[in-house]
């Protein structure tokens, strides 16, 4: 492609898609509506906390390889992402104070379950057939054919409690019992399918910015990208099966004949703009909590937690922070109670004072669509029926739900599609587009 793409969205799937046509020598141009880039995926000082910290809480695991792929190309620091040398979890129980740790070995050949000191407490061998019942329920399925996995396996008992429940519930961010059983079974088939070696807990213990956005910025730099902050898309034009203009608050951008164009946007922004656009409609929330406070020597970087509010507990140098998945019943719970609710949990759990520290709750609403059947079927294709234009962002169909990976994951496939290294089926019918503006 001879002529400029314009990558409207600087969130972690248009970041991955400029890189990615940067990456091939192609001229970019980034568009971004806000003043900084990352979109749900940056870093930025707190000043109630005295700290920087991330708007959100995110574990990636050795097996997601669009990520890890895409630190390379981007040449983020060797410690953007730190872990254990081997696939380890440690978990905690509120109501009966055990403690373990979860350790898959690392072949694909799961000889682990049959380790006691591996697995769960009080949970046997073949109590660890769910995956491969999703996967084969999954299997050659359309997205939103296979149902629920609260139709696949049963959600209740020992094992359901102390590890599918968390482990879905934090990657779905929708309650399993209602969740589809095709995206978990990717996120599965990908990561524990594969063996412990594609298991290994990776957290971005320096800030997600510092990991994925401020490398992104700096490569895309270096390649003459082109990048334009505080510019937010009100309306797109298009004759003749091509889109002509992109018409942003300050000023339109005329699209010529050899230029295309990847909408990296939320899913109700894109929706706004191409009405007819078949697009998620519910979405889940996600509460991170964060305290001021030195983890004691020896605390684990991440803990699973059982049996309270808390669900993943982020033991950074200088905080404590904590992940809360499917949060929409927290939402109008006031900010200090649930602050306090969580600080005497972790107070509890590292023998520290119960008096509450400097916090902060960051409640997100609209955090990630709603992983269940039907909003599974309503993701599109990153193909439109446009000829320059195609889309990316988490929810866009690619069989992940809401992640990192999966943003990514689309980025690189809407500048795969558009290098033509991709064939994408093109929409049975067409979507509208917008020329007014988007509130």
């Amino acid at each position: 492609m001879a002529g400029v793409v314009h990558v409207v969205g600087a969130g972690l799937a248009g970041l991955a898609a400029a890189a990615g046509l940067a990456e091939a020598g192609q001229c970019v141009v980034l568009h971004e509506a806000a003043k900084h880039a990352g979109g749900r995926c940056r870093s930025y000082f707190d000043p109630s906390l005295g700290l920087t910290i991330d708007n959100g809480n995110h574990l990636l695991l050795s097996g997601n390889r669009s990520a890890l792929d895409f630190l390379k190309v981007i040449g983020a620091p060797a410690t953007a992402l730190q872990g254990p040398d081997e696939a380890a979890f440690d978990f905690a129980d509120l109501r009966t104070g055990e403690r373990w740790t979860l350790r898959p070995n690392a072949g694909r050949l799961p000889w682990w379950v049959l380790a006691a000191s591996r697995r769960v407490p009080g949970s046997r061998p073949r109590d660890y057939l769910a995956p491969l019942t999703l996967m084969f329920a999954a299997s050659g399925k359309k997205p939103g054919q296979a149902g629920t996995i609260g139709e696949t396996i049963p959600c209740e008992g020992l094992l359901y409690e102390r590890l599918w429940h968390p482990v879905l519930l934090a990657a779905l961010n929708t309650d399993p019992r209602e969740s589809d059983v095709g995206l978990a079974a990717t996120i599965l088939r990908e990561t524990l399918g594969a063996g412990g070696q594609a298991c290994r807990p990776l957290v971005a213990v320096d800030g997600l910015s510092a990991a994925f956005v401020d490398p992104a910025l700096a490569y895309l730099s270096r390649r003459g990208a082109e990048i334009r902050f505080g510019r937010r898309l009100r309306g797109i034009n298009a004759q003749g099966g091509r889109i002509t203009r992109l018409d942003f608050t300050d000023e339109p951008t005329e699209i010529g004949p050899g230029d295309a164009v990847v909408l990296a946007v939320p899913p109700w922004v894109a929706a706004d703009l191409m009405p007819g656009l078949p697009t998620p409609q519910e979405f889940r929330s996600i509460v991170n909590a964060h305290f001021v406070a030195v983890p004691p020597p020896g605390s684990p970087l991440l803990l699973g937690i059982v049996g309270g509010l808390t669900e993943w507990l982020f033991a950074y140098p200088d905080r404590f922070s904590v992940t809360i998945s499917g949060a929409d019943h927290l939402l109008d719970v006031p900010r200090e109670d649930l602050a306090r609710q969580i600080w005497h949990e972790i107070a509890d759990l590292h023998g520290l004072a119960r008096e509450l520290p400097s916090w902060q709750i960051v409640k997100e609403k609209r955090a990630t669509f709603a992983a269940t059947p039907a909003e599974a079927a309503r993701r599109p294709g990153a193909a439109t029926a446009y000829d320059n234009l195609v889309l990316a962002g988490d929810w866009i169909a690619n069989g992940l739900p809401s992640t990192i990976e999966g943003a990514i994951r689309s980025g690189t496939n809407a500048a795969l599609a558009l290098r033509g290294r991709a064939s994408l089926p093109v929409p049975a019918r067409a979507v509208g587009h917008r020329h007014a503006g988007v509130a």
